[in-house]
C-alpha cells in the first residue's frame, strides 16, 4: 500500500476511520463541547459533503468546485441521518481508495488535498470523541 492510500483509509500513522467512529451514537454526535464552534456530528457532515466533491471532481463527475456549496451543512438530526452520513463518509473512502490505487494525474491532485484536509479533521475526530470520553481503543490493541 502507498502513502496515498494510507492517508486516506488509515494505518499506519493515522488511526482508521472505521476506528475512529466506532460506537458513535447519535447522542454523542450532537454534544456540542464547550469552546468548540461544532459538533462531532457537524464535523462529519463536512468530512462528507467536501469529500463527496473532492470525488467529483477526481473522478470528473464535476469540472469545478460548486459556486454557494455549503461546506459546513448541519448536523444529523435522528439516528437514520446519522447512519446515512457514516454510510456514505465509510462509502467514500472506499472509491477514494479505488481510485488512489492508479490515479489519474488529477485524481491524485485532488486525492493527495482530500488526504490532507481529511487527517486534519480526522485528528479532530478523535480528540473530540477523547474529549467526551469516547474513544475507543484502536482494533487489535
Amino acid at each position: 500500500m502507498h502513502v496515498l492510500l494510507y492517508a486516506l483509509a488509515g494505518g499506519a500513522a493515522f488511526r482508521t476511520p472505521g476506528d475512529l467512529l466506532r460506537g458513535l451514537s447519535l447522542d454523542e454526535a450532537t454534544s456540542a463541547v464547550p469552546g468548540l464552534p461544532y459538533t462531532l456530528g457537524a464535523l462529519l457532515a463536512h468530512l462528507q459533503v467536501t469529500q463527496r466533491t473532492s470525488l467529483d471532481l477526481a473522478t470528473g463527475r464535476a469540472d469545478r468546485w460548486p459556486d454557494g456549496l455549503d461546506v459546513w451543512p448541519g448536523a444529523p438530526t435522528s439516528g437514520a441521518d446519522l447512519t446515512a452520513l457514516l454510510g456514505d463518509i465509510q462509502a467514500g473512502l472506499a472509491e477514494a481508495q479505488a481510485l488512489a490505487a492508479d490515479p489519474s494525474s488529477r485524481a491524485r491532485d485532488v486525492l493527495t488535498d482530500l488526504a490532507a484536509h481529511s487527517a486534519y479533521h480526522w485528528g479532530q475526530v478523535a480528540l473530540i470523541r477523547r474529549l467526551h470520553g469516547t474513544l475507543p481503543e484502536p482494533e487489535g490493541a
